[in-house]
């Protein structure tokens, strides 16, 4: 597969980030994203420098980070289930009200001198499970305002404004922090949750088409999302390699107020144009990431930006100048956005519209779990062994982190992949009656009688269906040979429940419904292929 193969879901997608800007719609949710970004960008600042100025504990300003994004590590799949299967506008609303009333709080306790420590952590963590909860939601909305061909340009948009906003946000909350104090700060950042608020309830997410079939349950949908990305290739390997980056590459985010005071002596202001340096690097970078990305391809684009980074934080274990690690900084910001907004790309253009939600809040919890452990972990890693060793360290997993490319391999799923086939009919399903949605286990079987002569071809072949069928729902699969007709052979497969099995049948992509095509193929002309189902009595 060349590089251009990969670089997008469609050969005929415009590499320019800013032709998303044209649709009115997005620019205004991109605008409103961007404040927000922002203020939870000048909040967190805030939070870290807070736990820098008041204790001398290495893993409790550490701890800051992994209370920003430790909550989506917890909250981001069942968020997503909520966001595929119910109303997303009052999700996203709900979300954003209590972080709104968490920030005011906090800055009131932070003017009256009531916030210690752990009422930072606290209160920091609140937040977080408000933004894991909306983000799921928030994500596939965007992603539904442009057509697909847009998607990558989008989703590199929206990250340019959240990397500008790291750039930003911490330089503007150094700023006020040093002169106002931090109540100021947290004020300001609640700001950005108010213009989110105004944006999705002047463009609220598209609601989901009506369905006749039975409705998933918060369990039932988490464990679908999750066989989903154990069974899919394409979107396992991105988990994979997002967690192996995430958590190695967190060592540097985490550790960067430690970096700043102990290694380079800076004050508040110098701390925010730290992170305004990485950030500075996101933006410029997003800004060629589109052509970048089509022309060397997903697998040298992600391994360059691996050891960019990787070099970056050997810099800022050794330099006790500040000039080389501003300068580094940049590369890293930049190496950063280009290998995370490569995978959530990838993630958000092989998934369909069905578990879409849910395969964006798992990669979001694959970069942020990871994120919020490792910052944890790095901290440890410091208190212990010092910081030179804990970022070395750090850099070391991340070079290793390199030799995952073979086993788990990047692309971006194809248009017949994430288009769903057409449905089928329940009458077509040649049932007497039909079960209760509860009832189960469901057995189904299908006989193929094939030519002899395609025997080895045919089982090659119905292997692959191994795959989606138990993505969609089974939770067993087997092809078995017919002893008494050595030309007869039964795939089998079992769902949970008739509701799991109608599901299993409605999320059948192009790509399934040309694969079982493909299969079809084999069967003697003049027999047909037999289907029938079996419930559970006892």
């Amino acid at each position: 597969m060349s590089p251009r193969d990969t670089a997008s879901p469609s050969s005929t997608a415009s590499p320019s980030v800013w032709r998303t800007l044209h649709h009115a719609v997005f620019r205004g949710m991109w605008f409103a994203s961007a404040a927000y970004f922002i203020g939870n960008a000048m909040q967190g600042m805030a939070a870290a420098w807070f736990m820098v100025e008041r204790t001398d504990s290495t893993f409790l300003v550490a701890s800051v980070q992994t209370a920003v994004f430790l909550p989506m590590f917890v909250l981001a799949l069942p968020a997503g289930v909520l966001a595929d299967t119910t109303d997303r506008r009052r999700l996203i609303l709900l979300a954003l009200y209590t972080q709104a009333a968490s920030v005011a709080l906090l800055a009131l306790l932070v003017l009256t001198g009531w916030a210690g420590p752990a009422t930072i952590l606290f209160f920091t963590a609140l937040i977080g499970c408000c933004t894991a909860m909306m983000s799921p939601a928030w994500n596939s909305t965007v992603g539904e305002i442009l057509p697909r061909e847009e998607l990558p340009q989008a989703i590199v948009a929206m990250s340019i404004a959240y990397n500008a906003a790291r750039a930003l946000g911490p330089a503007l909350a150094g700023v006020v922090f040093a002169f106002a104090g931090g109540a100021s700060v947290f004020g300001l950042a609640l700001l950005g949750t108010a213009a989110m608020a105004l944006a999705i309830r002047r463009w609220p997410p598209r609601a989901h088409p009506p369905s006749r079939l039975p409705a998933e349950r918060l369990w039932g949908g988490t464990l679908a999302g999750l066989r989903y990305a154990r069974h899919s290739q394409t979107i396992l390997a991105q988990l994979v390699r997002t967690a192996a980056y995430g958590a190695s590459g967190s060592a540097l985010w985490a550790l960067l107020p430690v970096i700043g005071q102990q290694r380079l002596g800076l004050g508040a202001e110098g701390f925010g144009l730290l992170m305004g340096c990485l950030g500075a690097g996101a933006v410029a970078v997003g800004l060629v990431i589109g052509p970048l990305r089509h022309k060397v391809g997903l697998e040298r684009l992600v391994g360059t930006s691996c050891v960019i980074f990787a070099a970056v934080m050997l810099v800022a274990a050794f330099s006790r100048w500040a000039l080389p690690v501003y300068i580094a900084l940049v590369a890293a910001g930049a190496a950063w956005m280009a290998v995370m907004s490569t995978f959530n790309t990838a993630t958000q253009t092989s998934a369909p519209p069905w578990v879409r939600s849910r395969a964006t809040a798992m990669h979001v919890l694959s970069a942020l779990g990871s994120f919020a452990i490792g910052s944890a972990f790095w901290g440890i890693v410091a208190g212990v062994f010092g910081l030179q060793a804990a970022l070395c360290i750090a850099a070391a997993l991340m070079f290793a982190g390199l030799l995952l490319v073979k086993p788990f391999p990047l692309r971006m799923g194809a248009a017949s992949e994430v288009t769903q086939a057409p449905h089928v009919p329940f009458e077509d399903l040649l049932v007497a009656d039909e079960p209760d949605p509860e009832a189960g286990p469901v057995a189904v079987e299908l006989g193929y009688r094939i030519r002899p002569v395609d025997t080895a071809e045919f089982l090659d072949t119905v292997a692959l269906l191994r795959a989606p069928r138990q993505r969609d729902g089974a939770t067993f699969w087997r092809l078995y040979k017919d002893l008494g007709d050595p030309s007869r052979y039964v795939e089998r497969f079992i769902v949970t429940s008739w509701a799991d099995y109608l599901h299993q049948r409605a999320r059948a992509t192009l790509a399934d419904q040309a694969l079982e095509a493909r299969v079809r193929a084999f069967v003697i002309d003049g027999e047909t292929v037999s289907m029938q189902h079996y419930i559970a009595e006892r």
